[in-house]
């Protein structure tokens, strides 16, 4: 398994599915995680469920195709790593592979072994570099490992709460409504208002109480505070 890669996840979007088995193959070798979508519109879905630390998509799919889920991602961050495969080499394509903001597009076919080299180089060019976030005076946020750091020390989170955690520094100083905190941490679970506050409460005990702030009746937020 790859040094770089194994702590990373990502996101395999191909339409294909004899060109999906066999990078997903490849793939499940090297990276902790991989999740896959048939289409543009699947791979946003799953980008905005399980946020993979990089996305590898063919150019041209059915339905919503990988250039316009590329532009649809960056919206949502900029810094995810985004891959393209694609047969096409026209210069229209590769100026709009460009416009929409891709790391790196490669033409297929393409070797497993020079596919793992250029993910590997990403990820040390871009997200090495980039995966501390300074949440809050005295917080910081380890993007790969997915752990919350207080003045130096890692905070133990359980699953859920880590997945609160993520989500709010993801939407770091934007109001995340009740409804979308509920899909993504109780994913196909029914939860109380009740049950969220006293879960909140829970991770604020151990957190920080004014590292979360609270919307009456519409949902939480951490804001950016550093002096």
């Amino acid at each position: 398994m790859n040094k770089i890669l194994k702590n990373l996840t990502v996101l395999l979007v191909e339409d294909d599915s004899d060109s999906k088995k066999i990078m997903h193959d490849v793939l499940s070798d090297n990276f902790e995680k991989v999740f896959t979508a048939q289409n543009g519109d699947e791979g946003l879905k799953k980008f905005k469920k399980y946020n993979p630390n990089m996305v590898i998509t063919d150019a041209f799919m059915p339905i919503s195709d990988g250039l316009d889920m590329t532009r649809n991602i960056k919206e949502i961050s900029k810094d995810t790593p985004v891959i393209v495969l694609s047969a096409h080499s026209e210069k229209e394509t590769l100026l709009k592979a460009i416009d929409v903001g891709v790391d790196k597009y490669l033409i297929k076919p393409i070797m497993a072994d020079d596919l793992l080299n250029t993910l590997e180089n990403v990820a040390k060019n871009k997200i090495e570099t980039s995966n501390i976030i300074q949440v809050a005076n005295g917080y910081s946020f380890n993007k790969i490992k997915r752990v919350l750091i207080r003045d130096g020390v890692e905070i133990s989170l359980t699953k859920k709460e880590l997945a609160f955690i993520s989500l709010l520094i993801k939407r770091l100083g934007t109001l995340v409504l009740h409804d979308e905190i509920k899909s993504v941490v109780w994913v196909g679970e029914s939860v109380t208002e009740a049950a969220i506050r006293t879960f909140v409460k829970r991770v604020r005990d151990k957190v920080g109480n004014s590292f979360i702030k609270n919307v009456p009746g519409l949902g939480y937020k951490i804001d950016r505070r550093i002096s």
